[in-house]
């Protein structure tokens, strides 16, 4: 889906906890000598990144095979200029599929100065995305409208929705029958030692959101001894990797998607249906009933609706834009505004086809889905009952993997007490990755510290305009102070206030609002 768009306004901040200075292995700041010269890179600013340079690097496809057939990476970098350097800081937004590239970019110039300028923040599309070589794109254009409705209400609803999600995964099958056993989160994990070893750095410092926050997991549960720092915002429970994940995920959604309506409902004033959250809900459903029978300018049906809200799952900031959608639609029989929300969060285009396409193998090879339909279908309607929101539009976004044309692997079991401590970020009400991930991870890695946004319900927190937040990540990065909390487990050990719910807007103040830079380089789906 394309990634544009709108978003945070202001910040509140309550700190707890104490702070406690890392151990000396964790690294604190010294003159680290800089990495010999392994990568040839060029400039290739922009006007937002202007110092952003670009290299690649050459990894084996299978790395049990190391000089065997050769795959190409392509790498961003800003380079440090403080005299102090402490390394390389490779920077994820997670997918799997999403490109790290402006993200190297954003991260740089998000820091604060002088805690940027002592890394070389290095970006990367994993194997399979953007820039690198080969970048998959298994079916073109598998998400023009209008599809079928995703709930499948009729023997007929769910074959046309199968049929889709079969012949996905036979395309991939007959277009990357070589690429697709190395295509997964193991093997990026040791593309991303490739780079530390290109990089000349015998540690390196991660920063990875969402999915990313998996992908740091796994590096670190392989390269213990590699890892210097480590900052995993929104984080993966990597307990329910990837089936149970996106159940829970489901119901997560329906709930944030309940936020939703619910402040549209403290805003009549401004949108005029009406001040009772369950009677605004009756209308959204209601408009999604009348688009499945007649979807709007011909392109937003029942599906394609879904896919339009689903962001406001992910970012409260895009709400007041699918406010005033929403209500043009029921208000004014107005169906312009629906379909230019749905142009601006829920059309896909070719990049967007490149990262379903590195999403669906990366989740399908990494662990066991169910290959019984049945067992779908069961544990789908089930949780449809409670939480309709989402749940057979993500069931069909992970369809493929009852299909995929190569064999699955288990789950790497990433707990570990070897690492230097590892901050760990987590908002109480993120859907995309709900808050028992941050808990759980927290007690599988032995001395990691977990900074809590309170009633925050976006994902990804740092570098969003959370003034409490980013000063742990700045502390952290700066000489390795965590904070520390009383108690153990899954307890936090710092929280911070959310930031205030957006206030109504016109869809061009929205779009400058801050954060807005975040929320288009990690996406939609985890």
């Amino acid at each position: 889906m394309t990634r544009r768009a709108a978003v945070l306004c202001g910040a509140a901040v309550v700190a707890a906890g104490t702070l406690t200075a890392a151990p000396a292995q964790a690294g604190t700041p010294r003159a680290v000598p800089a990495p010999a010269a392994g990568l040839a890179w060029k400039k290739c600013g922009t006007a937002a990144y202007p110092t952003l340079q670009c290299a690649s690097l050459k990894v084996p496809l299978d790395h049990a095979d190391p000089r065997g057939r050769q795959i190409t990476l392509a790498l961003s970098r800003v380079p440090h200029t403080a005299k102090t350097y402490q390394g390389p800081l490779l920077v994820n937004p997670g997918g799997p599929g999403g490109s790290g590239l402006t993200l190297a970019g954003f991260v740089a110039s998000s820091l604060p100065k002088a805690v940027a300028a002592q890394y070389d923040v290095i970006g990367f599309d994993p194997r399979g995305v953007g820039r690198s070589e080969p970048a998959l794109d298994c079916a073109p254009g598998h998400f023009a409208p209008v599809r079928p409705d995703s709930v499948p209400g009729t023997p007929a609803v769910e074959a046309a929705n199968l049929r889709r999600a079969k012949s996905f995964a036979d395309a991939c099958g007959r277009k990357y029958a070589d690429v697709l056993p190395h295509i997964d989160t193991v093997a990026a994990a040791r593309d991303v030692d490739r780079i530390r070893r290109a990089l000349g750095a015998e540690r390196i410092s991660y920063f990875g959101y969402s999915y990313g926050t998996y992908l740091g997991a796994v590096y670190a549960r392989l390269y213990p001894q590699r890892v210097r720092r480590a900052v995993l915002d929104s984080v993966v429970d990597p307990t329910g990797v990837w089936y149970e994940n996106n159940l829970i995920q489901d119901r997560a959604f329906n709930d944030r998607h309940r936020a939703f309506l619910a402040w549209v409902a403290r805003h009549d004033r401004t949108y005029r249906l009406g001040t009772d959250p369950e009677k605004v809900e009756t209308a959204w459903y209601a408009m999604r009933a009348a688009l499945a029978r007649k979807p709007a300018g011909g392109t937003v049906g029942a599906a394609e609706l879904e896919d339009t809200f689903l962001p406001g799952g992910y970012y409260h900031g895009y709400w007041p834009h699918l406010a005033e959608a929403f209500a043009a639609y029921v208000n004014d029989k107005d169906t312009e505004p629906l379909v230019a929300a749905y142009e601006e969060f829920g059309a896909a285009d070719a990049a967007d086809d490149n990262t379903y396409s590195v999403y669906t193998s990366v989740q399908c090879r990494d662990a066991r889905w169910p290959r019984d339909w049945r067992r779908w279908r069961a544990d789908n309607w089930a949780v449809h009952d409670k939480a309709p929101f989402m749940t057979w539009n993500n069931a069909w976004y992970n369809a493929p993997c009852a299909f995929w044309p190569v064999r699955s692997e288990r789950p790497v079991r990433v707990a570990s007490d070897r690492l230097p401590p590892v901050l760990l970020f987590q908002a109480t009400g993120d859907a995309a990755t709900p808050y028992r991930g941050g808990a759980r991870l927290h007690r599988l890695l032995r001395g990691s510290s977990l900074v809590v946004e309170d009633g925050g319900g976006n994902h990804g927190i740092t570098l969003s305009g959370n003034a409490c937040l980013d000063r742990h990540l700045a502390a952290y990065l700066t000489d390795g102070t965590v904070p520390r909390g009383d108690g153990d487990g899954d307890e936090a050990d710092a929280v911070c206030a959310a930031l205030p719910e957006p206030k109504p807007l016109t869809a061009e103040r929205a779009m400058a609002t801050p954060g807005a830079a975040l929320h288009r380089l990690i996406g939609f789906r985890p």
